[in-house]
C-alpha cells in the first residue's frame, strides 16, 4: 500500500470546491447507467456520507416531453451533495432540463460528454461531443446561463488513439464556464478495455484552474492513491469498482482523511448488503426492480466457494423472497469464517 505524504494527506483532508459548492470529500461516486439510482446511492452514502453522488444519465428530451420527471431523476431531500447528470446535443434542451434538475434538488448539474455507447453517440451525445467541441461549448454556456448552481462536465481523453484532444477540449470547457471536469482516462474507442491512461489527466491538470477529477481504474484504495500521486488531480471518481461493492467510495474516503487502511467488507457483509439492496429495489420499483436486481446480485456473488452457482441462480430470480432465500443459504455456509477473500 502506498503511503500518503504529509502534504498530500493535508490536501485530501480539505474540502473540494466546485464553484460555489463545497464538498467535504475528494472521492466521488460516478454516474452509472442502470446502477446509480436512489437505492444504490443510499448504500454508497452509508459509508461515504459526505461524498458527491450522481444520478443515472438522463436524456434531456425526456425532461422536455414528459409531464413528470423520470424516476431516475428522483432525489431524496436528505441526500446531499447530489448532482443530476444530463445528456443531449441540443443546448436549449439541456438548459431546460438543467433548470428542472435544480428544481428537483441538484447541487450541481453534470453534462455527460463521455458515454461511448453507440445509441448515445449516434444521437450526438456522450463522447461524440469530443468531435464537436463548438457544440460542447455552446451546451456549457447555455446551461451555465440557465441555472444558479455549478455546471460540470464528464468526458474522455478523445475519440480514439489518433484523436486524443482532451487538452484543447478541457480548456474549452473551462473557458465556457464549467466549474469542474471529470476525465475518464480512456478513449471512446477503448470503451472500458485496456489500462486507463492517467498521464493525460496529469497533463490536463497542468493547464486548468478548475478542479480536475480522475476517473478510470479507481478500484481500490491503492489505485486511488497511485492515481493521485501520478496526476495531482483534485479527487477521484469511482465507477465500476463499486458494482457489487458499494463500500469502495467510503473506504477510499476514510483512507484519504485518516491515512489508515481499514479491512474491506468480507463476503458475508457483502452478501448481507446484496440482500438489503434486493429488498430495497423491490420496494422502490416493484417487479421492474426485481429484474434490475439480477445484475446487481451477480456482482455481489464473487470470490467464495459456490459463488458461480449462486450467481447463476440469482441471475434468474423472480421474486425478492427467492433471492433472499438464496443469499441466506450462502451466508449460513460462510458465516462461521466471514470469508475475506475477494475476486471472481
Amino acid at each position: 500500500m502506498s503511503v500518503l505524504s504529509p502534504q498530500l494527506q493535508q490536501f485530501l483532508s480539505t474540502p473540494l470546491k466546485i464553484g460555489t459548492v463545497e464538498v467535504n470529500s475528494r472521492v466521488l461516486q460516478s454516474p452509472l447507467s442502470g446502477v446509480t439510482d436512489l437505492v444504490f446511492r443510499r448504500l454508497v452514502r452509508r459509508y461515504a456520507p459526505l461524498s458527491m453522488m450522481y444520478t443515472e444519465m438522463v436524456h434531456a428530451s425526456q425532461v422536455r416531453h414528459l409531464e413528470e420527471l423520470p424516476q431516475m431523476m428522483e432525489v431524496d431531500p436528505n441526500e446531499r451533495p447530489i448532482s443530476i447528470q444530463l445528456f443531449d446535443c441540443r443546448p436549449d434542451f439541456l438548459a431546460e432540463a438543467a433548470q428542472r434538475a435544480v428544481e428537483e434538488g441538484a447541487n450541481t448539474v453534470d453534462i455527460n460528454m463521455g458515454c461511448p455507447v453507440n445509441k448515445i453517440t449516434k444521437k450526438g451525445g456522450g463522447s461524440s461531443l469530443l468531435r464537436q467541441p463548438e457544440v460542447a461549448e455552446a451546451i456549457v454556456q447555455s446551461v451555465v446561463k440557465a441555472v444558479n448552481v455549478p455546471v460540470t462536465v464528464k468526458t474522455r481523453i478523445g475519440w480514439d488513439d489518433n484523436e486524443i484532444n482532451i487538452l484543447d477540449f478541457a480548456k474549452r470547457m473551462e473557458d465556457s464556464g464549467a466549474a469542474m471536469i471529470t476525465i475518464h482516462a480512456r478513449t471512446r474507442a477503448a470503451g472500458y478495455n485496456g489500462k486507463a491512461k492517467w498521464e493525460w489527466i496529469a497533463k490536463v491538470k497542468q493547464i486548468l484552474s478548475i478542479p480536475v477529477i480522475a476517473n478510470g481504474d479507481i478500484v481500490s484504495v491503492e489505485s486511488a492513491v497511485n492515481c493521485l500521486q501520478l496526476t495531482c488531480a483534485d479527487g477521484v471518481m469511482c465507477s465500476r469498482g463499486t458494482l457489487g461493492y458499494p463500500f469502495l467510495v467510503g473506504e477510499i474516503d476514510s483512507f484519504f482523511k485518516t491515512g489508515e487502511v481499514k479491512p474491506g467488507a468480507n463476503t458475508v457483509e457483502r452478501l448481507q448488503c446484496a440482500k438489503e439492496h434486493l429488498q430495497a429495489l423491490g420496494e422502490y420499483k416493484g417487479e421492474r426492480g426485481i429484474y434490475q436486481s439480477r445484475k446487481h446480485m451477480t456482482w455481489y456473488a464473487k470470490g467464495f466457494a459456490g459463488a458461480n452457482e449462486l450467481r447463476n441462480q440469482l441471475a434468474k430470480i423472480e421474486s425478492v423472497e427467492q433471492g433472499c432465500d438464496l443469499i441466506d443459504g450462502a451466508i449460513a455456509i460462510l458465516e462461521p469464517t466471514g470469508h475475506r477473500e475477494q475476486g471472481t
